[in-house]
């Protein structure tokens, strides 16, 4: 590839903007504007102005690899993980990484909080009964489970399903947060307590945080109750909807 070439791709991958994936701890530092509540309601989407995306801070990714696609460059965050062993849940009983799966150039991104048993053997998040209630609910804002993406924050399954614990979580998050800067999502869903309150910073219970819209990378977020929640208190339906009805709302605008 001569140089005129190399500028050309350069050029394609800067306007897709797509920067390449890193292993630097920068890439785990949080835009400006991570968390930040517009504490918007149902009928009050479309009234709060976005925040513009501040400088990530600390020095700047190095990048390995440029991908002419969004395919292509999860594809390079998923070699880039490999057959991981850099926490010790490798050692503690997980048979495979369950990366993400679904639309690389989806609008919409669901993230929960580590593989169970099912996607373990599966290698596919969201699988079991929780992932059959998910599927329902993606399919009652009129999208299907093919249109979105799906992740978690780890990906390994804990022993016992126990939840990640904070090394885990700092090893493995920079890798979500390089699927969705691939992505681009227009909205996220964080499902469940733990997986918002990891992606917030906060300890505030998820009943304090649902029904909000947070500013995150460059997406909405909208927690709300993980499936397998719903599954133990079906009168939790209510609220998932009404968060369902908000994600709809703002995939609709402009």
């Amino acid at each position: 590839m001569d140089r005129n070439q190399i500028t050309e791709h350069l050029k394609f991958a800067a306007e897709l903007g797509v920067a390449g994936t890193s292993r630097d701890p920068a890439w785990r530092m949080r835009p400006d504007d991570v968390g930040a509540d517009l504490r918007v309601r149902p009928g009050d989407v479309g009234k709060a102005q976005d925040t513009p995306r501040g400088p990530t801070h600390g020095s700047a990714p190095t990048p390995i690899a440029f991908s002419r696609n969004t395919a292509e460059a999860l594809a390079a965050v998923r070699a880039d993980i490999g057959d991981c062993t850099r926490c010790k849940l490798h050692g503690l009983g997980r048979r495979q990484i369950v990366f993400g799966v679904g639309n690389p150039d989806a609008d919409l991104m669901f993230v929960g909080e580590a593989p169970g048993a099912d996607e373990d053997i599966q290698g596919i998040p969201f699988v079991g009964r929780a992932g059959q209630l998910l599927t329902k609910i993606i399919e009652a804002i009129d999208l299907k489970r093919e249109d979105v993406y799906i992740a978690n924050v780890i990906k390994c399954r804990p022993p016992g399903n126990r939840n990640p614990e904070p090394d885990e979580v700092e090893t493995c998050e920079p890798f979500l947060f390089q699927q969705i800067d691939v992505i681009k999502p227009k909205v996220i869903v964080a499902l469940g307590k733990f997986g918002a309150q990891t992606l917030l910073r906060t300890l505030d219970p998820i009943s304090r945080l649902r029904g909000r819209v947070y500013n995150f990378r460059g997406a909405k977020l909208v927690p709300t109750f993980h499936p397998a929640y719903v599954l133990r208190n079906p009168a939790s339906k209510r609220e998932v909807w009404e968060d369902m009805k908000l994600v709809r709302t703002l995939l609709s605008e402009k």
